[in-house]
């Protein structure tokens, strides 16, 4: 597995080594001794969430925060997405800085996402099955979010907005000024 540095801190691209052949591929997914020789790290995932979208579905930004803040390794079973995280540590000289990452099922490239960050994703692909492990569990009482248009922001999410399927709750997000985190 190759390790691939982001211009923010702690956020990083994961490339696996696959090996092919006639009959097809194999690669290792996730390694725990791998990723912490590879990171640093000492994350200890709990929790694997999946989701299925089609085409436009746009997820995000959502984030936990306080005791719950949530740590993610995230990629793709089929299709491709958009994946982005905001940093929202104050303290970071990145604050408020973003990364954008195209995650296919092809490239099967994943991305780390520190405790600290907002993280959405756009599907570009007709579907995406998308899958994900967190280093801490669901808190509906530690859930945050920020509108995906968000202004100080400025995600370039590379559709128009009225290929955007967003969902009600995602919707009616706070802006950066006002969201807690």
């Amino acid at each position: 597995m190759n390790l691939i540095h982001t211009k923010l801190e702690g956020c990083f691209v994961l490339e696996p080594n696959i090996i092919g052949d006639e009959r097809g591929y194999f690669y290792e997914s996730y390694n725990k001794n791998t990723f912490d020789r590879l990171t640093g790290l000492d994350v200890n995932f709990v929790q694997d969430n999946q989701s299925f979208s089609k085409r436009g579905v746009l997820r995000g930004l959502h984030y936990q925060y306080g005791e719950m803040a949530q740590a993610k390794l995230v990629r793709l079973l089929s299709g491709s997405v958009l994946d982005v995280a905001v940093d929202l540590r104050r303290e970071s000289p990145t604050f408020t800085h973003y990364i954008a990452v195209e995650l296919s099922a092809e490239n099967k490239k994943q991305l780390f996402i520190p405790r600290g960050f907002a993280h959405g994703f756009l599907v570009l692909s007709e579907t995406a099955e998308f899958s994900y492990k967190c280093d801490n569990f669901y808190s509906k009482a530690h859930e945050g979010g920020i509108i995906y248009n968000d202004k100080t922001l400025d995600i370039d999410w590379q559709l128009a907005v009225d290929e955007l399927v967003i969902s009600e709750k995602d919707a009616i997000l706070p802006a950066f000024e006002e969201a807690v985190y």
